[in-house]
This record gives structure tokens, C-alpha cells and sequence, in this order.
């Protein structure tokens, strides 16, 4: 017969081998790098704040090439994007539509011509720069520890290596003795392309101190006219496969480099292949000629291009015209809400008399 202490420890050991397969159950049926995510959202936190952005709102292109998938969302929503959320519930997502339409609607004839979405989509813009302005006071700040009103390159320098998990500290001290710093390569890369910028955004007479002016440029190249044009440079110089500084079709739709694994993977990537075709062909190639231009491609990815903004309101327009006259219905625009917004509208000619 079994002693009391002895089933008190099989007890123990059973009660020890349930928890150790509940805890192995947990980890399991959790996705595989939730936690991971997180603890990089976190770490990542500062280093987001302070790096230039490569998604820029209201902007044609990202930073590294790649079409901004949501700029038409960006341009017809402004900061009302985010209420748009795949779980809200669509019949307030209609009746938010249904009060954006009547602000584009301006003369109230109940449809939405070329110049109402126009003046709409330079307003969205507009909207977005002083976002980026309110939002880099702050992030200047997080860089400007002494409050003087300027950063100079080497106080950006501390504040980024520390982002990577360098000792903020002793990256200081060594920064003020001129100590070599032992930095990987791939860090010591993107602190070169950085400081690149970081001269290109320093206005005349260059002192390498940003104030927070120039700051918004280093951050935001679309708020400055030359840094618009060295945005360009570095997109041109990623795509450009022949050193002429000007893209063909062909050099458009193919992946930056180590976008992909391997050709096959970019190969089978028809929606890549055929959005960039699309853009080139019909937007940024202006003069049909079959070559883009640092010119072409600096009009292209000007925000408050109004030239721009017009076409743009013209193709949005042409996306839904179902009856081809050349304007927005309320009903075109709730049946083609995913466009707009981003989300569906199911049942979305249901009470839409009614409600409006």
C-alpha cells in the first residue's frame, strides 16, 4: 500500500506534468510570433518616430518604389480613414459615406463632377501635411534633448543607434572622444543613406544643424521642393537597371532588389506586374513616349500638384460612373465603397433614400 507522503508526491508530479501540457497547449494555440511582434512593436516605438517614414499619406509611391496601395483611400478620406475599419458595422460606414459625399458635393445637385473631387482631394492632402507638421513637433523634440531649437547630426546619430539597442550613453561618449564605434554593416548602410538626406534636407547657408523646419523635411520630403527631387533620385536609383537616370517599362515593374526571393517568386506576381503597367503606361509617363523621367516622375509624386489632383479625381470618377456621365452618384459611390474606403457596404442601396 502506497504511503501518504509517497501519493503526495505522485500527486505533486501529476498535478506538475497537467500544467507543463496546458502551458504547451497555450504557446501552441497562440500564433507562432505574437509575442515576438509585440516585444518588436515596442522596441520599435522610438526608432519609428525617428526614422523617415517609408509610407508617406497622400503620396503616389513609397519611399523604396512600391505603389501606395491606399492613396485613394488617403485622398477621399483624409483622417476619417481610420473609422473605416474592416469590423465596424457597414450600415455606419454608409451613413459616414453619405456625409462625406454631401461635403464633395458642394452646389448640392446631388452628384460629384471632376473639380468638386478635386478641391476634395487637394483638401484630403492638405489635411495630411498638417498631420505630419503636428506630429513631427513632437518627434523633434524626442531628438532635440537640449531644447536649443536645432539637432545637429550627431545628436540624431545617438538618438537612432540607441533605437537600435545601442547604449545611448556610451554612443555619446565615444561620439564626443571620436572612439570608433563598432556598428554592423547593415546599420553602418542605413546611417549612411540617413545622413545623405540629412545634408540634403540642411537648407543654405548648411551648418548640419536641422531646426524643425528642416527637420519636417528630413522626416516628410513631400513638405520640401528639393528634398521631393531627392526622393525621386533615391527611387530612380533603386529601379534603374542601366545608369541612364530615366525608367522603362521594364525597369518600373520589376521588384526592387531583395524584394523577392528569387525570380520564379516575381515572376508569378501578376497583380505587381499589372498595377505598375497600369500607373506607368496611363499616369506617369506623361508625354506617352515609353520613358520616365526624374521630371515626369517628380510631377508624378508631388502631392499639391493640382494637375494631378484633377486627373486623379478623373480616373476615381471613372472607377464607378456606372452611368457614364461623368459624375459621382451617392448609389455608384456606396457600390463601389470598397474603392473609397476600403470597406464594404453590403445591402448598399438599402434605405439609402431614406437615410440621406
Amino acid at each position: 500500500m502506497m504511503s501518504r507522503q509517497a501519493f503526495l508526491c505522485s500527486l505533486g508530479s501529476l498535478y506538475l506534468s497537467l500544467l507543463f501540457i496546458f502551458l504547451l497547449m497555450d504557446v501552441y494555440a497562440r500564433p507562432a510570433n505574437n509575442s515576438l511582434l509585440k516585444e518588436k512593436a515596442a522596441d520599435g516605438k522610438e526608432e519609428n518616430e525617428i526614422l523617415p517614414p517609408d509610407h508617406l499619406n497622400g503620396v503616389k509611391m513609397e519611399m523604396d518604389g512600391h505603389l501606395n496601395k491606399e492613396f485613394h483611400q488617403e485622398v477621399f478620406l483624409g483622417k476619417e480613414m481610420e473609422e473605416f475599419e474592416e469590423d465596424s458595422e457597414p450600415r455606419k460606414n454608409r451613413k459616414k459615406l453619405m456625409v462625406i459625399f454631401s461635403k464633395v458635393d458642394i452646389n448640392n445637385d446631388k452628384k460629384i463632377g471632376a473639380k468638386e473631387m478635386q478641391r476634395w482631394i487637394m483638401e484630403k492632402t492638405d489635411e495630411h501635411f498638417q498631420e505630419a507638421v503636428e506630429e513631427n513637433k513632437m518627434h523633434f523634440r524626442a531628438v532635440d534633448p537640449d531644447g536649443d531649437g536645432h539637432v545637429s547630426w550627431d545628436e540624431y546619430k545617438i538618438k537612432f543607434l540607441a533605437s537600435k539597442g545601442f547604449n545611448e550613453k556610451e554612443i555619446a561618449e565615444k561620439i564626443k572622444n571620436n572612439e570608433e564605434l563598432k556598428i554592423d554593416e547593415e546599420t553602418q548602410e542605413v546611417l549612411d543613406n540617413l545622413k545623405d538626406r540629412w545634408y540634403q534636407a540642411d537648407n543654405p547657408p548648411p551648418d548640419l544643424l536641422l531646426n524643425e523646419e528642416e527637420f519636417l523635411s528630413f522626416l516628410h520630403p513631400e513638405h520640401s521642393r528639393g528634398m521631393l527631387k531627392f526622393m525621386v533620385k533615391e527611387i530612380i536609383r533603386d529601379l534603374d537597371q542601366d545608369g541612364d537616370k530615366k525608367l522603362t517599362l521594364s525597369e518600373f515593374i520589376s521588384l526592387p532588389v531583395g524584394t523577392v526571393e528569387n525570380q520564379q517568386a516575381q515572376d508569378i506576381d501578376d497583380d505587381w506586374v499589372k498595377d505598375r503597367r497600369k500607373e506607368f503606361e496611363e499616369v506617369i509617363d506623361a508625354n506617352h513616349d515609353g520613358i520616365v523621367t526624374m521630371e515626369e516622375l517628380e510631377e508624378y509624386m508631388d502631392p499639391m500638384n493640382e494637375y494631378n489632383a484633377l486627373n486623379e479625381a478623373k480616373q476615381m470618377i471613372a472607377v464607378a460612373d456606372e452611368n457614364q456621365n461623368h459624375h459621382l452618384e451617392l448609389e455608384e459611390i456606396l457600390k463601389y465603397s470598397e474603392y473609397f474606403t476600403g470597406s464594404k457596404l453590403m445591402d448598399y442601396a438599402r434605405n439609402v433614400h431614406e437615410e440621406f
